[in-house]
């Protein structure tokens, strides 16, 4: 990677029925450099088949021009050696929260596992990356520096993936969060939502529900987030996660208006 630039990848989550040649092929034609390859069931290399299929994978994706710059997947050692095989520095996950639990136990759970995991991480060069995600998850910049507080800060085995769009619709303002999380930083993620009212005026109580969109249309604001990244001379992995709760519209569209639209404010973030 060169150090003077961003990696642009995208989450190839909407993509699990294309080979890899495909999928390589693919997502280099958008204009990304890079994936993040799910590791779950019924994807190009289910968990199960990570040892064997991971190295092989980041092959064929590479002969396509494309990398892997992350993997989404359980947080086991069978899966850390195989990133470091492969030479996937980052494996991305999320911290679950168990509800009607105390949030404080949680985290010295959460610190447990992760603590088991360090050995494996450290041996094969690998950093667990932890995103925040609304729900019952650790969920904005505020609670991943709370859940990382006892590790130093990156490069460590243990660091934050940032995603703007969870942060946006239950978290703070963007340069507020980059604040907190910015010594904890291995990866951003670029996605967008809003609150949208699930029931009508004539319910007793109003329920609501995240409604992923575009770029343009959500709370994040993408301009205000690249530039904070552009002042601080970001020069990681941004990755566009591709997901929309409307997928009529059409996922493959929708990703590539993105990346131009994220590309766009990216350089006019530049000094």
């Amino acid at each position: 990677m060169d150090p003077n630039r961003v990696m642009w990848s995208v989450f190839a989550k909407p993509w699990p029925e294309l080979g890899l040649g495909e999928l390589g092929a693919l997502a280099h034609d958008m204009g990304f450099d890079a994936v993040e390859l799910p590791v779950r069931p019924g994807y190009q290399v289910p968990p199960e088949r990570v040892s064997r299929d991971l190295v092989a994978a980041a092959r064929q994706l590479a002969d396509q021009g494309v990398a892997i710059a992350s993997v989404a997947g359980p947080a086991d050692d069978a899966t850390i050696v195989a990133c470091g095989e492969a030479g996937v520095p980052v494996l991305r996950v999320m911290a679950s929260i168990e509800t009607g639990r105390p949030y404080v136990h949680e985290e010295a759970r959460i610190r447990q596992e992760y603590d088991a995991l360090r050995p494996a991480l450290e041996a094969h060069h690998v950093t667990l990356g932890i995103q925040n995600h609304l729900g019952d998850f650790v969920a904005n910049a505020l609670a991943l520096d709370r859940l990382l507080a006892p590790y130093p800060a990156a490069p460590h085995p243990i660091a934050a993936v940032w995603d703007a769009g969870h942060e946006a619709v239950c978290g703070i303002q963007p340069e507020q969060a980059l604040d907190i999380i910015w010594p904890r930083i291995c990866m951003v993620n670029l996605k967008n939502a809003y609150w949208r009212r699930a029931n009508g005026p004539e319910a007793r109580q109003a329920t609501w529900r995240s409604y992923w969109t575009s770029g343009r249309h959500g709370l994040a604001d993408w301009r205000r987030v690249l530039q904070a990244l552009a002042r601080r001379e970001y020069r990681g992995v941004i990755c566009l996660t591709a997901e929309y709760s409307d997928h009529s519209a059409g996922v493959e569209r929708l990703a590539r208006e993105d990346l131009a639209f994220a590309k766009a404010l990216w350089e006019e973030a530049q000094p």
